[in-house]
């Protein structure tokens, strides 16, 4: 089966065409296609890729996703992939699915609109795969059948105590109120993958996951499900991320209301997109050039990068005692994944636990999947990088095979 992937980020769109050959999630089919469109809303850039042709690289206005899906559709049907026999079905991700979607769902109209009306719970993600739905809808039209496979589907598991908030039952349940967690199926993927590797099956492990990148999650996994996670009603909760703040006190909005004289969505504004590594920074949201600029004596830099590694040492901390212990600790993610010294940073100081870092190993690690830990360590690290587009496939195919058995 022929499944092209749709990831739409808040001003980004990844996609890629996959034949898929099984439906075992850690399983790469036979990439077909793949690219990226970056700033949309704006002065885009595009790279488009298929194989055995010329890499498509330009700059366009694209004002949303909807845009972005045409021109990839269109880039695919020019280069012989999207006609007949080109394409069986669509997988889009979704990154809040509320308390209705547990699963991998097939897309109607009902379906969108109870997506749409999640939207309020991930107003900068739910709305552009919205937008991205409808332009691939459009333009494919109803023959090929779509799938949305949802971010927070992974951490359905986990148990009340750990879901829930210390609010009055009826509040919660009146406005469904509850600990999400999102990037479920990037935590999906370290764990499937890391079963692999070790032989076994995601059943029989126990792990901490860590998606670091300009967002920031933690996942307790254990038998292969999701324990407790850092993210909760919105992604805003838990660790630091590149602009979100992660944990504060739930006062702190109010109190800056009041006293900035402003409403309430334009501090959670501020907490978004003005805070974590570029709000205490006050340079950059990216840790490379963070990196950099403590090299060369910027001291908020430095403590952004400080902030940062001690907050997710802490949540590691927090998911050992939670879990009674790990076998192994799984950095995913653009900064987990190629940060080498915010990797060693974070494990600085841990081996009371018997999480022990290899320099060597660690520093050889950038992009490629690794074992990063020393030999006698009792707690393993590795380095996985993420490829959420394979779960999406393969979830695609399974709920498209499991319709077709039960029709």
């Amino acid at each position: 089966m022929r499944v092209l992937v749709i990831n739409c980020g808040s001003s980004t769109l990844k996609f890629e065409l996959t034949e898929v050959l099984n439906e075992a999630p850690h399983s790469r089919g036979q990439r077909l296609a793949s690219g990226v469109i970056d700033s949309i809303g704006g002065q885009a850039t595009i790279e488009l890729r298929a194989e055995g042709r010329e890499v498509l690289q330009e700059v366009a206005y694209l004002t949303d996703h909807a845009g972005a899906t045409r021109r990839v559709l269109g880039w695919m049907d020019a280069v012989g992939l999207a006609g007949t026999g080109g394409l069986d079905a669509v997988g889009h991700r979704i990154v809040h699915g509320g308390d209705r979607f547990v699963r991998p769902t097939i897309i109607d109209g009902q379906v969108l609109e109870a997506i749409e009306a999640l939207s309020d719970l991930a107003p900068l993600h739910n709305e552009p795969s919205l937008n991205a739905i409808r332009a691939a809808r459009e333009a494919l039209g109803r023959d090929v059948p779509m799938v949305a496979v949802f971010d927070t589907a992974f951490h359905r598991t986990m148990p009340e105590r750990a879901s829930g908030y210390a609010i009055p039952p009826a509040l919660a349940e009146k406005h469904g109120i509850r600990r999400y967690g999102f990037h479920g199926i990037a935590h999906q993927y370290m764990t499937e993958r890391y079963a692999a590797m070790a032989g076994t099956t995601p059943d029989r492990v126990k792990l901490i996951t860590l998606q670091l990148g300009n967002g920031c999650s933690a996942t307790a996994v254990e038998n292969g499900r999701s324990l407790d996670t850092s993210m909760g009603f919105t992604p805003l909760e838990g660790l630091m991320m590149g602009t979100r703040s992660g944990d504060v006190d739930p006062s702190l909005a109010g109190f800056l209301a009041r006293k900035e004289e402003v409403g309430f969505e334009e501090v959670e504004g501020w907490l978004n997109r003005r805070s974590g590594l570029l709000g205490v920074s006050g340079r950059s949201s990216d840790m490379r050039k963070l990196l950099e600029a403590e090299m060369e004596g910027d001291g908020r830099a430095a403590l952004a990068v400080d902030m940062f590694c001690y907050r997710v040492r802490k949540q590691i901390g927090a998911y050992l005692a939670a879990l009674g212990g790990a076998e192994a600790v799984i950095f995913g993610g653009g900064i987990g994944e190629n940060a080498a010294a915010v990797r060693a940073r974070i494990c600085a100081g841990m081996a009371w636990c018997g999480l022990i870092l290899d320099p060597e190993r660690n520093a050889a690690a950038l992009g490629s999947e690794a074992r990063i830990s020393a030999d006698g360590a009792a707690v393993h690290a590795f380095v996985t990088p993420v490829d959420e587009a394979v779960i999406i496939a393969s979830e695609t195919t399974r709920c498209l095979r499991r319709q077709a058995r039960d029709a």
